[in-house]
């Protein structure tokens, strides 16, 4: 897909995330957060980042790795959540159909449990 001006796009971004922490009502501000592909060898990181002050985060992923497949996003809650959080980080696994299409997978967040959903 090229860029405004004519040249090549580096990166494709089709994909992003919101964290939401439901028992306080805010996003989940600078949680970490990989995403990764599967392959014939497992899996292999793709992109990764932080969340913004809105809880979110739109990777930039490279055109060569956004494809037809298994993904997966790996939250790093501990951090945010504490110590005593129940569970410190959170995989969700989800497949890519159509690589033309965004794909946003949100997720509602407390300290003893999560939820998640494709989002538009």
């Amino acid at each position: 897909m090229p860029s405004a001006d004519g040249t090549a796009a580096r990166f494709h971004a089709k994909i992003s995330t919101h964290i939401l922490d439901t028992v306080t009502g805010d996003p989940a501000r600078d949680v970490y957060v990989r995403l990764e592909r599967r392959d014939s060898d497992g899996w292999r990181l793709i992109a990764e980042g932080r969340t913004d002050d809105d809880g979110r985060l739109r990777h930039q992923v490279p055109m060569h790795d956004w494809q037809a497949g298994g993904y997966r996003l790996v939250f790093y809650v501990e951090p945010y959540l504490g110590g005593e959080a129940f569970f410190p980080e959170i995989t969700v696994a989800f497949h890519v159909h159509d690589p033309e299409r965004h794909y946003h997978v949100p997720l509602l967040l407390s300290r003893y449990g999560y939820t998640t959903y494709r989002g538009s």
